[in-house]
């Protein structure tokens, strides 16, 4: 019955003009057919969206849009990026499954167009039973279009000189011929039409102005990337869940500040007493975080951790009181201040006042990344790249006190002791050396031009009118980013700019 429908194909023939083809199984296989070949990403993501893939359409369009332009469908699924049906997450996953096998099936030596067809069926039970009926209800134009498939793909197999590999394109071209056989009065639109179409762009319309108070680390956010800023605080959208290691440093705030609440002196209670306490109070606040963790072998490694990193933060607590004693007068205090009519808020991680001079030093926590010297951290504030601890100077100088030390602690590294990152705050400051010291100066100048910075930024976001958020040049910005899969314009890293 078919033999003489591909002979007037390729003869070029008046088309047939049955009508009992499938352009859907014809498009399904040609694009199966162009993944296995050349394993470009638009293809698979073509498939999953046919109805032959049983993954349920509007699913397979969010797995689709997740993966975004850089991603991979296989990407997306394996890390369950989508929150799916159960239903559906396990057809997505079944999917994966039989692009392999047909990936696979394709690449084996000696492989026949034949063979590459026999695993499409297998793989998304397409198998045709006696009779021309299908698996699973399949119409009878779709037992028609693949049994002219197979004869196309025997025809191909047969005119193949012995030893020659087959090429898809050969079959990509019969699967063409065959659609281009159904009339067009019997194909709907949608069945010819791209998995993404193309729509008419919106019409453009300025952002709404933020309203409210201001962050430092939202004003460093904006800096660094303003299309962050933009899908966080004014699309609202939703992040991602946060990883183990925002819980773990969530949970060791939690412990430093019950800590310091009953211990504000190093010389409060004996050392041992300390440790057993810093301990308690960390073994507590793990437990109160504990769903965070999306394992039990997660949590008790970073509790580990934490227990570890306290003891070498609990030294350089007993030894920096030795040397100048202090006072612990604030944990998680709460900052406000209004410049020039926009409103900023904040919370410090702890306050210090020296116990000779009563001058007060600002201490941020910090569990995650951190500048490596007093310069590196100097060169961001300069930049504009980090508001926060200019922020809490202003902001406990407006309350009076006399601010003469920033410092940032680092209680990432187990291994590592604690090495605080430390800038004294002098009327006008020298220029930055190269030494990776972690001690070193600011000068206040440098202070009142972040200020300026941040009412400037507060007045843009407030009172401009914005057309556009552009993306951030530096590519490193975009590693832990929520929202990177979403971003078309985000920068390619250095390496996948230049090491093609």
């Amino acid at each position: 019955m078919f033999e003489p429908i591909i002979a007037r194909i390729d003869a070029a023939e008046t088309p047939f003009v049955g009508g009992a083809l499938s352009v859907a199984l014809l498009t399904f296989v040609r694009d199966l057919t162009h993944f296995a070949a050349s394993g470009a990403e638009a293809y698979a993501r073509r498939a999953l969206c046919s109805p032959f893939s049983e993954v349920p359409n509007a699913d397979a369009r969010a797995l689709c849009v997740v993966a975004g332009e850089r991603g991979t469908l296989r990407d997306a699924i394996e890390r369950d990026r989508v929150a799916l049906p159960r239903e559906s997450a396990l057809a997505a996953r079944r999917f994966l499954r039989a692009l392999g096998s047909v990936t696979e099936a394709y690449r084996a030596q000696g492989a026949t167009a034949a063979e590459h067809l026999a695993t499409i069926r297998l793989a998304f039970d397409l198998s045709a039973a006696p009779g021309g009926d299908f698996a699973g209800g399949k119409s009878d134009a779709e037992a028609v279009t693949l049994a002219a498939l197979e004869a196309a793909a025997a025809m191909l197999d047969a005119a193949r000189a012995p030893g020659i590999s087959w090429n898809a394109q050969d079959l990509v071209a019969q699967i063409d011929r065959l659609a281009r056989c159904v009339p067009r009065d019997c194909v709907a639109p949608a069945a010819l039409a791209a998995a993404f179409p193309r729509r008419e762009p919106e019409t453009p319309a300025n952002v709404k102005r933020r309203r409210g108070h201001f962050s430092a680390s939202s004003l460093g956010s904006y800096a660094e990337c303003e299309r962050r800023w933009y899908y966080r605080y004014v699309c609202a959208a939703v992040e991602d869940r946060g990883s183990s290691a925002s819980f773990y440093g969530t949970a060791f705030h939690w412990a430093l500040e019950r800590f310091h609440e009953e211990f504000p002196r190093a010389d409060a209670a004996p050392l041992e007493l300390l440790e057993r306490k810093l301990d308690a109070y960390l073994g507590s606040s793990f437990e109160r975080f504990r769903s965070g963790f999306e394992t039990q072998v997660e949590y008790e490694l970073q509790r580990r951790r934490a227990k570890r990193t306290a003891r070498r933060y609990l030294a350089w607590f007993v030894e920096r009181s030795r040397r100048e004693p202090f006072t612990v007068v604030g944990t998680e205090t709460a900052v406000e201040l209004e410049l020039e009519g926009y409103s900023f808020i904040g919370y410090i991680d702890r306050l210090d006042r020296d116990d000779r001079t009563n001058a007060v030093t600002v201490v941020d926590y910090k569990t995650g990344s951190i500048a490596e010297s007093a310069r590196d951290y100097r060169a961001k504030v300069a930049r504009f790249l980090d508001f926060q601890l200019p922020f809490y100077y202003w902001a406990r100088t407006a309350a009076g006190d006399r601010v003469t030390r920033l410092s940032l602690v680092p209680l990432k590294e187990a291994s590592l002791e604690v090495r605080p990152i430390e800038l004294e705050v002098v009327p006008v400051a020298a220029l930055p050396g190269y030494s990776d010291a972690a001690v070193g100066t600011i000068g206040i100048d440098e202070l009142e031009r972040a200020r300026a910075r941040m009412i400037e930024l507060a007045r843009t976001l407030s009172d401009a009118t914005i057309e556009r958020f552009g993306t951030t040049d530096d590519a490193e910005a975009c590693t832990f980013c929520s929202y990177q899969n979403s971003c078309r314009n985000r920068p390619l890293m250095r390496e996948d700019r230049f090491g093609r």
